[in-house]
């Protein structure tokens, strides 16, 4: 049996941030989304030079033995590249980007993970994340320090713990070899997407969806409408029988790579060395010529022909994806419910904290009789819309338990019964020996 991909890329700045630090790549035999920190400076530098480590491994020429060492061989090199490059320029000190990568060979898929993006699986309708969290809320989850769901809305849950950086520090990979089976669709994704959409409605539109174009479309417009406020990149690839089904092999075959964000523009540094070819992935029939910005020779690419009815047709299936799209979206939006604040007032809301132009996608429909005033200032900054619900009963649960440990009740003080037994004289002189003593005791005290 032989098996292949079909695949899409996507990659957009978000609803905040101003430049995308994302880079992701697909191609018959690679699939990477690299999620780059470290400030404006660094971050998009960082997983720029991640997928240009990466890209010249996107060949057939990785047997089942070797692919796994190849990639995490490349890792390593990708780490080193990152600190030469901090080395040479200062400003870039401090960078560094989470790796999530799959490379087949054959049909096994040879998979390295670091940081806090993820590798999803569809088979047979259920979804299944493959990838573990190297995060500081995900180790608080393992310890059993604190439950799944308190995890979703903890302070620290975009802390991450193990990413490929800039310093001299060896961490190495999650590393493990997976099978690819026909009919299975695999995502990648950064937390843009993961952070805000559940996965019940990622499994919806990886069921529903036709094509792994219509599904990466589906889901960046699904963070977005969710308020996502970070940059969101997904990889969709499903695995095809090229034997079984000759139409979808041979769109499989004929794609061509793609690469999206930060990879997909601006220079990389230079590394100087053996490193340049690699780095620019810029060897002899390696697909990722485009990760650079140096203009391509006209010579020597053969001339296409342009057929503008192909642009319409694409620009009329995508009206109509949009359409489809906007309402399936809209429905979700309102069966989800969120903690927010209407007139200094803790609030249940429907809908998700967004809008789409003057359309508001959210509407009180609760208020608690707990004002925001009371709250301390760090339970007050938490109703900014994360605290999310499935139903409207969830949503007060939540914020009835936000409010009960934000404003714990006062301790009563008991107050002594009086003793039937003690006699109104005997009640005298404990009254006029308690003052005599506590007049004693204020002399004392002052001299």
């Amino acid at each position: 049996m032989t098996v292949s991909l079909r695949f899409a890329a996507r990659s957009d700045v978000g609803l905040v941030r101003s430049n995308n630090q994302d880079s992701a790549y697909a191609g018959p035999h690679l699939l990477v989304v690299a999620d780059g920190m470290g400030g404006h400076a660094g971050g998009d530098v960082a997983s720029r030079l991640a997928i240009a480590a990466l890209a010249p491994l996107d060949s057939p020429d990785h047997g089942p033995e070797e692919a796994l060492e190849d990639l995490e061989r490349t890792v390593e090199q990708a780490r080193r590249d990152l600190v030469q490059a901090s080395e040479a320029d200062p400003d870039l000190a401090g960078m560094g980007t989470t790796v999530t990568a799959l490379l087949r060979s054959g049909n096994r898929l040879a998979m390295a993970h670091l940081g806090d993006s993820r590798a999803y699986l569809l088979r047979d309708g259920v979804l299944t994340q493959v990838t573990v969290d190297h995060t500081f809320v995900q180790h608080l989850v393992d310890t059993g320090r604190i439950s799944p769901d308190e995890a979703e809305h903890h302070p620290q849950r975009n802390v991450v713990m193990r990413v490929l950086g800039d310093f001299d520090v060896d961490l190495t990979p999650d590393m493990s070899i997976r099978e690819a089976r026909p009919g299975d669709r695999w995502l990648l994704c950064s937390d843009g997407l993961s952070g805000f959409v559940p996965p019940e409605q990622i499994t919806e539109v990886l069921v529903e969806s036709d094509t792994p174009d219509a599904a990466a479309d589906l889901l960046v417009t699904l963070a977005m409408t969710a308020g996502s406020t970070d940059n969101i990149t997904v990889v969709v690839a499903d695995v095809v029988d090229e034997e079984e089904d000759d139409a979808a092999a041979a769109a499989a075959t004929d794609e061509s790579v793609q690469v999206v964000g930060a990879a997909a523009s601006g220079a990389l540094p230079e590394l100087g060395g053996a490193r340049d070819d690699a780095a620019t992935g810029a060897a002899d029939g390696e697909p990722g010529d485009d990760l650079d910005d140096e203009p391509a020779d006209d010579d020597a690419r053969p001339a296409r022909r342009r057929r503008p009815w192909i642009g319409a047709l694409v620009g009329l299936a995508f009206l109509g994806a949009l359409a489809y799209g906007g309402w399936w979206l809209y429905g979700w939006t309102q069966q989800q419910y969120y903690v927010g604040v209407v007139d200094r007032q803790v609030a249940i809301y429907q809908g998700i904290p967004a809008s789409v132009g003057p359309l508001s996608l959210s509407t009180p429909v609760e208020l608690t009789g707990t004002s925001v005033d009371d709250l301390p200032a760090y339970w007050a900054d938490q109703l900014d819309g994360t605290i999310r619900a499935d139903s409207r009963q969830e949503a007060v649960e939540r914020a009835d338990r936000l409010i009960a440990e934000a404003t714990p009740e006062p301790t009563a003080t008991p107050t002594p019964s009086p003793d039937p037994s003690a006699s109104p004289t005997s009640a005298a002189a404990a009254a006029s020996a308690g003052t005599s003593t506590g007049t004693a005791t204020v002399r004392e005290a002052t001299g």
